[in-house]
Protein backbone atom coordinates (compact mmCIF):
# COMPACT_ATOMS: atom_id res chain seq x y z
CA UNK A 1 0.00 0.00 0.00
CA UNK A 2 1.25 3.18 -0.67
CA UNK A 3 1.47 6.44 1.70
CA UNK A 4 1.24 9.08 0.12
CA UNK A 5 2.57 11.46 2.75
CA UNK A 6 5.88 9.72 3.85
CA UNK A 7 9.20 11.09 1.53
CA UNK A 8 11.96 8.45 1.86
CA UNK A 9 15.28 10.39 2.47
CA UNK A 10 17.13 7.48 0.11
CA UNK A 11 14.77 8.10 -2.79
CA UNK A 12 14.57 11.55 -2.41
CA UNK A 13 18.40 12.10 -2.69
CA UNK A 14 18.28 9.68 -5.34
CA UNK A 15 15.77 11.39 -7.42
CA UNK A 16 18.25 15.16 -6.68
CA UNK A 17 20.78 13.00 -7.81
CA UNK A 18 18.95 12.86 -11.36
CA UNK A 19 18.59 16.75 -12.01
CA UNK A 20 20.81 19.30 -12.42
CA UNK A 21 19.48 21.42 -9.08
CA UNK A 22 21.10 21.55 -5.80
CA UNK A 23 17.27 21.00 -4.67
CA UNK A 24 14.21 19.30 -5.18
CA UNK A 25 10.64 19.88 -3.96
CA UNK A 26 9.61 16.93 -2.53
CA UNK A 27 6.17 17.36 -1.30
CA UNK A 28 3.49 20.20 -0.96
CA UNK A 29 0.05 20.55 0.95
CA UNK A 30 -1.24 24.25 1.68
CA UNK A 31 1.67 26.46 2.31
CA UNK A 32 3.98 24.03 3.27
CA UNK A 33 6.60 22.86 0.49
CA UNK A 34 9.66 20.57 1.46
CA UNK A 35 12.57 20.61 -0.26
CA UNK A 36 15.63 18.23 -0.42
CA UNK A 37 18.86 20.45 -0.39
CA UNK A 38 22.45 19.50 -0.94
CA UNK A 39 24.79 22.37 -1.87
CA UNK A 40 27.71 21.95 -4.33
CA UNK A 41 31.16 24.02 -3.32
CA UNK A 42 29.31 27.13 -1.89
CA UNK A 43 25.95 28.02 -0.59
CA UNK A 44 24.02 30.92 -2.81
CA UNK A 45 21.15 31.65 -1.10
CA UNK A 46 19.61 34.74 -0.87
CA UNK A 47 16.91 35.92 1.42
CA UNK A 48 13.45 33.75 1.24
CA UNK A 49 10.20 36.21 1.45
CA UNK A 50 8.15 32.88 3.72
CA UNK A 51 9.76 31.40 6.93
CA UNK A 52 12.06 28.15 6.44
CA UNK A 53 12.85 25.39 8.65
CA UNK A 54 16.09 23.22 7.94
CA UNK A 55 16.27 19.94 9.36
CA UNK A 56 19.73 18.53 8.44
CA UNK A 57 19.30 14.82 7.16
CA UNK A 58 23.35 13.98 7.00
CA UNK A 59 26.59 15.83 7.43
CA UNK A 60 27.64 18.90 9.25
CA UNK A 61 28.15 22.40 8.23
CA UNK A 62 28.03 26.02 9.71
CA UNK A 63 25.01 27.83 9.18
CA UNK A 64 25.48 31.65 9.40
CA UNK A 65 22.41 33.66 9.96
CA UNK A 66 22.50 37.56 9.71
CA UNK A 67 26.19 37.21 10.62
CA UNK A 68 25.74 34.75 13.53
CA UNK A 69 27.66 31.26 13.02
CA UNK A 70 26.76 28.15 14.62
CA UNK A 71 28.09 24.48 13.55
CA UNK A 72 25.31 21.86 12.58
CA UNK A 73 25.07 18.49 12.47
CA UNK A 74 22.89 15.51 11.50
CA UNK A 75 19.36 15.40 13.18
CA UNK A 76 19.76 19.53 13.63
CA UNK A 77 16.57 22.04 13.60
CA UNK A 78 16.82 25.61 12.62
CA UNK A 79 14.44 28.44 12.11
CA UNK A 80 15.16 31.18 9.28
CA UNK A 81 12.80 33.88 9.68
CA UNK A 82 11.66 35.43 6.21
CA UNK A 83 13.76 37.82 4.62
CA UNK A 84 16.69 37.33 7.15
CA UNK A 85 20.27 36.88 5.34
CA UNK A 86 21.46 33.14 5.72
CA UNK A 87 23.35 30.37 4.19
CA UNK A 88 25.82 27.45 5.00
CA UNK A 89 29.19 29.17 4.76
CA UNK A 90 30.84 25.40 5.54
CA UNK A 91 29.83 21.93 4.48
CA UNK A 92 30.96 18.25 4.54
CA UNK A 93 30.65 16.54 1.26
CA UNK A 94 27.87 14.44 2.26
CA UNK A 95 25.44 17.57 3.75
CA UNK A 96 22.07 17.01 3.09
CA UNK A 97 19.42 18.53 4.61
CA UNK A 98 15.47 19.45 4.27
CA UNK A 99 13.77 22.45 3.83
CA UNK A 100 10.49 23.45 4.52
CA UNK A 101 8.96 26.99 3.45
CA UNK A 102 5.38 27.11 5.17
CA UNK A 103 3.31 30.04 6.04
CA UNK A 104 2.61 33.25 4.37
CA UNK A 105 4.69 35.83 1.94
CA UNK A 106 6.69 38.31 4.34
CA UNK A 107 6.53 35.52 7.48
CA UNK A 108 4.32 34.75 10.32
CA UNK A 109 4.16 37.77 13.44
CA UNK A 110 5.97 35.35 16.57
CA UNK A 111 3.48 34.79 19.26
CA UNK A 112 3.64 37.14 22.30
CA UNK A 113 3.98 36.33 25.75
CA UNK A 114 -0.55 36.12 26.19
CA UNK A 115 -0.57 33.35 23.42
CA UNK A 116 2.17 31.22 24.67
Amino acid sequence: MMFPNKVCLAEAHQKLGEVSAVFLEVFRHGTLSVELYQPEGEDKQTPHSRDEVYIIAAGEAVFELEGQKTPVKTGDFLFVPARAVHRFVEFSENFLTWVLFYGPEGGESPLNENQK
